[in-house]
């Protein structure tokens, strides 16, 4: 926070809460350019009215009318996954470029009056601003839920018909559910309902579609599960956006199955959110999709993606070096490695910063075995390690939410943590088993070898995750040095 409140220059800075003003104020002795903080709680925005009220109308208009196309609309910060967050310039003309073009793309999921989007990401991330954008263009109705805590309460309440999320609140959606459906002694029934849904949705990638018999079974599945699952999400809606990380095959299966579609899409803080888009009728799962109108994908010979369009960044702010790095040739240079199919759909098979080389000099892309891991709804996060390593490891977090379900039904004592339970045997196994799902989608060379559960998650307020709940995988490697080391101990 302080790095974004100084490299930005802000000299006036608002905030919510009291945790956030004490935030601010803790670190304000340090910016000698931030004149004023408004806290939202206290009456901020009361008092900006009032400073305000003897402005005419006609000198608003003349400031307004100032702003051009290519002028900075604001600054967004990037996550920080590999280092000090870089401030992006977004200007007017990219926002209109990305929010025209969503709208346009996927116009029957904007129909005015009639659709609904609820925001509830982080507004520090990009996504979060065009979620907050695209309606106002559309327009469409748009509602914010202040703690993702209540978020199961305010999709009821509020019934969008259009979810935008990362892929970590659809995994949630997925792994709450089954471990409801457990609990109550239905969890054979969720998983034989779960495998129908993604045999249906692959089935119809096919040119025969569902059999008969797989129609019938879905059917059954509708009444009993997946109605009740699209209840859970608004009861409204059909389709989700998902960016920010890979969401899993089996997952968009899973859920275009029970019938609400997730679209998944690609993008960065440089390039305004979207750049490439599943198309609401001829979505590829697996896939991010195709670009958007305006923007060009093109893979360079190392596989690295290059992006071209009016939807860029204008440039870093105040760090001339790392523009001219990115913006080398007139492309933006992602850092992602992907590749085109013959349909133009683009799909993300890592990024350049996190493949690891292993002693033995195999390239792996950790997100792929990672996201397998994931998926299990005992683990909250997992970062493979390895590099310059004999072999493949990773570091494991236990999902507190799930841990206390399941250590009832295992016979653990009350009050178990994941601290308490880290060399548990049944606790060993159950990851072992979400570790050797994820290996099966990768070769031996990049399979896991062992692995490490470590006594507490990775939050945001620990400094692992982003806003946009990504890895910072230098500080994980740092604070957590010693467990690593303990993965190639003999």
């Amino acid at each position: 926070m302080q790095w974004i409140l100084g490299d930005s220059g802000a000299t006036a800075c608002v905030v919510e809460l009291d945790t956030h003003a004490a935030s601010v104020e803790s670190v304000r002795d340090r910016l000698p350019a931030l004149k004023h903080v408004w806290q939202i709680d206290t009456g901020g925005v009361e008092e900006l009215g009032r400073l305000g009220r003897d402005v005419s109308d006609a000198t608003v208009e003349e400031r307004s009318s100032l702003a051009k196309a290519d002028d900075p609309a604001t600054i967004v910060y990037t996550s920080g996954t590999t280092g000090r967050p870089k401030g992006c310039v977004l200007t007017h003309r990219a926002f209109f470029a990305e929010c025209g073009n969503i709208v346009e793309r996927l116009r029957p999921l904007f129909r005015t009056g009639e659709c609904s989007v609820l925001l509830f990401l982080p507004l520090a991330h990009v996504f979060g601003r065009l979620v907050q954008v695209a309606p106002m263009m559309a327009p469409i109705k748009l509602g914010c839920v202040p703690d993702i805590k209540n978020l199961t309460d305010e999709l009821a309440a509020f019934r969008p018909t259009l979810i935008l999320g990362v892929p970590r609140v659809f995994e949630k959606v997925y792994n709450s559910a089954r471990a409801k459906a457990q609990a109550d002694g239905k969890g054979k029934i969720f998983d034989k309902a779960a495998d129908t849904a993604i045999a249906y949705s692959r089935a119809l990638d096919t040119p025969s579609g569902p059999s008969l018999g797989l129609k019938i079974k879905y059917k059954t599945f509708d009444k009993l599960v997946y109605s009740k699952l699209r209840a859970v999400l608004g009861g409204k809606g059909e389709y989700a956006i998902s960016g920010g990380a890979p969401l899993g095959e089996r997952l968009g299966h899973f859920f275009r199955g029970i019938g609400f579609t997730v679209l998944e899409g690609y993008g960065l803080t440089e390039s305004c959110a979207a750049t490439a888009f599943n198309p609401w009728d001829r979505t590829k799962i697996g896939t991010v999709g195709q670009p958007l109108p305006g923007s060009v994908i093109r893979i360079a010979d190392d596989g690295e993606v290059l992006l071209h369009g009016e939807h860029l960044f204008k440039e870093y702010w105040n760090n001339e070096g790392a523009t001219a790095e990115a913006l080398a040739d007139g492309w933006f240079h992602t850092g992602d490695i992907g590749t085109l199919d013959e349909d133009g759909y683009l799909r993300i098979t890592g990024r350049k910063k996190e493949i690891i080389v292993t002693a033995g000099g195999k390239n792996v892309a950790p997100a792929v075995i990672e996201d397998r891991i994931r998926a299990h709804a005992l683990v909250a996060e997992c970062m493979v390690v390895g590099d310059g390593r004999p072999f493949v490891g990773a570091l494991v977090t236990i999902d507190d939410e799930f841990l206390g379900r399941w250590a009832a039904e295992h016979g653990k004592p009350a009050g178990s943590t994941a601290a308490s339970l880290r060399q548990d045997p049944d606790l060993l196994a159950a990851v072992q088993s979400a570790v050797d799902d994820g290996n099966a989608a990768v070769s031996k060379a990049e399979s896991v070898r062992k692995f490490r559960i470590l006594s507490s998650q990775f939050t945001e307020e620990s400094g692992h995750l982003t806003p946009s709940l990504k890895l910072k995988r230098h500080v994980v490697a740092k604070d957590y040095a010693d467990e690593i080391e303990a993965i190639y101990q003999k």
